[in-house]
């Protein structure tokens, strides 16, 4: 599965299968910060076709009792790497992706124009697995060597007491090593 990943000048990932999503717009400054969330759709069911589905505006509000909320949310992310470790990408590393929403990093409010939006096809409470952690570490080393990216940090620490992914399941420290970047927990750092 590890196979080398190179930024094109268009911000899209070479070797990522492209899902282009419309909830994105313009950039006003390169990404600083790498933000980690967890998504499954259905909640709790991996492999079909949903969350891409959301992040492009086509899920059916009646797909699923949960749909017929979410469906009407404009949002997506720059990644999604699945269970089996395949990249998918919505939105050019050279746009802002609405993943955020409302957030602070280090005092700066409103991380989306910021940061780059990666989502792991998991939950707070499942276990992330072995390629999903390989091929975050090659997308994050990736991106580091081509953008100002300092630091990964995940959803609930830039919005605490409003979102908790990715959870208790994920790893940071092996997170950590994989990537290659230090940790922001919020009034916490790690290096």
């Amino acid at each position: 599965m590890s196979t080398a990943l190179t930024l094109g000048a268009d911000g899209w990932i070479d070797q990522a299968r492209r899902a282009p999503s419309p909830n994105c717009d313009a950039q006003t400054e390169p990404p600083h910060l790498l933000v980690i969330h967890h998504i499954s759709l259905p909640p709790g069911q991996f492999a079909g076709h949903d969350i891409e589905r959301l992040f492009t505006n086509t899920l059916p509000a009646e797909g699923h009792p949960d749909y017929s909320w979410i469906s009407q949310l404009r949002v997506s992310a720059h990644w999604l790497i699945r269970r089996d470790g395949e990249l998918v990408q919505f939105v050019s590393a050279g746009q802002r992706a609405w993943h955020a929403g409302a957030s602070c990093w280090r005092g700066r409010q409103t991380c989306n124009d910021f940061s780059l939006g990666v989502e792991l096809e998991g939950t707070g409470d499942t276990p992330f697995t072995d390629a999903q952690y390989a091929r975050l570490g090659e997308l994050a080393r990736t991106l580091a060597a081509a953008l100002p990216i300092v630091e990964m940090t995940g959803h609930e620490h830039i919005a605490p007491g409003r979102k908790s992914d990715p959870g208790p399941s994920f790893d940071w420290p092996r997170a950590q090593s994989a990537c290659g970047l230090p940790v922001w927990f919020g009034d916490q750092s790690s290096t």
